[in-house]
């Protein structure tokens, strides 16, 4: 038992012996020039400013289709793309310019169709996935849907036979 303490106090001595290089020797600066432009870059992000977040069809009548659009700019200093945009259901359907670089300062547009289904007061949302800081922006469209009014008129009494 002495024996195996001596031989692992031994290794132990040994290994804190040959680390003795220090670490800050080891350093680049090639590589420390790389990494200051990398981080500096990485600052550059894309910002989406929309024209607005929300829009209200007001009051519809139900199954009929409306369609908006959702102007945004570029405010950042990098490159905007657009990967995603999804809608809350299957009703909503969002129109974008996907994977495509929309430069600083230039804008874009979302266009989000409704086929009016539902009923009163209805709200859905259109999530906007990118390359921004925060990696998703939120759309919201309302509209009060009214039941489709029925033209045809009972005829009369249904007599059975």
């Amino acid at each position: 038992m002495r024996k195996a303490t001596v031989i692992l106090g031994a290794l132990a001595l040994t290994a804190f012996i040959s680390c003795k290089e220090k670490a800050s020797e080891k350093i680049e600066a090639t590589n420390v020039e790389v990494a200051a432009q990398r981080d500096e870059a990485a600052k550059n992000l894309p910002v989406m400013t929309f024209d607005r977040a929300e829009h209200d069809f007001g009051t519809i009548e139900q199954n009929t289709p409306q369609e908006t659009s959702f102007v945004f700019t570029n405010t950042g200093n990098a490159p905007l793309i657009i990967t995603n945009a999804t809608a809350s259901c299957g009703c909503t359907v969002p129109d974008y310019p996907k994977n495509t670089p929309i430069a600083p300062g230039e804008q874009g547009e979302i266009k989000v169709k409704f086929n009016g289904s539902g009923m009163n007061q209805v709200t859905k949302t259109v999530t906007v996935m990118a390359n921004t800081a925060k990696g998703q922006e939120m759309l919201r469209i309302k509209a009060f849907v009214n039941p489709k009014s029925n033209t045809s008129a009972a005829v009369g009494p249904v007599r059975q036979q």
